[in-house]
């Protein structure tokens, strides 16, 4: 066979990889925007602090980003930190996300959004925004949040934003701490008008690893509960369990229509993370350097990375994920099994972009769940 030949079979074969990479449009990036905060969470995955840090994208380089991520997809764009309302050019920057087709939503601790700031928000295009909430009782939002009048603030932003027609949802982080009271913070994010909760579920990653996280039963148990919640429509909440992607098995053993709901893990299909300094990373929670925007265009690194190509055969999963029936739907939480598979010292909690140390195609370590008769994978 001659080297002509070949090469034309391997631009055959590059062809064919782009075309079914191009299936996994990305539907929703979170792009931290800056380092600053004015809380001090104990669990925060970049380990933010009170000063915008070193490098991060200057106003014409988030324009920058927002044109590269127009010319793949016009995802929702979450506008996320640390702090994001601590950057001086977020509206402007939301407005020309807007501008350009994107959908613009804003995560945020809420303490910062008054009415002023929420007009301001509104007439920028946000169009939703997510604002922190971890317990019902103030001293113990406040405690974890690391500053008195947290939890008050936050839900005058709440407020705020109903009053001026932004779409809020109520995230919650599930701790030791707030485990019994998750039922209270549903019935007060639905009592301030919130739209949506999302109960995200710890992620061994930045000042994370510090924090002693529940079971693997009291995860189980937890999703159980939320999941019989949305069967009998207790609340009038879109409801999500998020860095828990075995809740989509959950579900379907319940008996719940999974349609309400894409794939639990979306690390890298549909989603990824923007970094404050330009690199991106399959989510907020799974650290891998897939390339930086300054250098190489997000198309490029969205279309052609070896990571998150292979995050998207699902017949490469490993373990017992590899051979479960739910693998197409779950997938397991690839931040959670990279995470105890790399043993990198987070000294400080800043967990940085790096090069691949642990394995995100390991099966996933908190899920208890032993594969039935499922289809053997060809791989393993």
């Amino acid at each position: 066979m001659s080297k002509k030949h070949l090469r034309s079979l391997s631009e055959k074969e590059k062809e064919k990889e782009k075309t079914s990479s191009r299936r996994f449009l990305p539907r929703l990036i979170s792009w931290n925007m800056t380092f600053a905060c004015n809380l001090a969470c104990p669990h925060c995955y970049i380990d933010a602090g009170e000063r915008a840090g070193e490098g991060e994208l200057n106003t014409d380089e988030g324009k920058m980003l927002i044109d590269q991520i127009a010319e793949v997809s016009k995802p929702i764009l979450i506008l996320s930190g640390g702090e994001p309302l601590l950057r001086d050019d977020v509206f402007e920057l939301a407005r020309y996300a807007t501008a350009k087709g994107l959908t613009v939503a804003m995560g945020s601790n809420g303490t910062l959004i008054t009415d002023s700031v929420a007009r301001e928000l509104s007439a920028s295009g946000v169009k939703a925004v997510a604002i922190s909430l971890d317990s019902s009782i103030p001293e113990r939002h406040d405690e974890f949040r690391g500053v008195k009048g947290s939890w008050r603030r936050a839900l005058e932003g709440i407020d705020a934003c109903i009053r001026n027609d932004i779409v809020v949802q109520v995230n919650t982080t599930v701790t030791q701490q707030n485990y019994d009271e998750i039922d209270d913070i549903m019935a007060l994010a639905e009592k301030h008008g919130a739209n949506a909760f999302h109960l995200f579920f710890l992620v061994p990653t930045g000042r994370g690893v510090k924090i002693e996280d529940i079971s693997a039963d009291m995860y189980e148990q937890m999703i159980e509960g939320v999941l019989e919640k949305i069967a009998t429509a207790k609340y009038n909440l879109n409801v999500r369990p998020v860095c828990a992607p075995q809740f989509m098995r959950i579900a379907s053993q319940k008996g719940l229509n999974l349609e309400r709901w894409t794939r639990g893990c979306i690390a890298g299909l549909t989603y990824c993370r923007i970094y404050p300094t330009g690199e991106v990373t399959p989510c907020p929670y799974l650290p891998i350097k897939l390339g930086n925007i300054r250098e190489t265009k997000f198309e490029k690194i969205w279309l052609d990375s070896d990571i998150l190509n292979a995050l998207r055969d699902f017949d490469d999963l490993k373990g017992k994920c590899g051979v479960c029936e739910y693998r197409v739907v779950c997938g397991g939480c690839r931040a959670r099994a990279y995470g105890l598979t790399s043993f990198v010292d987070v000294c400080g909690g800043l967990h940085e972009p790096e090069d691949l140390k642990g394995d995100y195609l390991a099966e996933e370590p908190w899920c208890p769940y032993i594969p039935s008769g499922g289809k053997e994978n060809p791989k393993h």
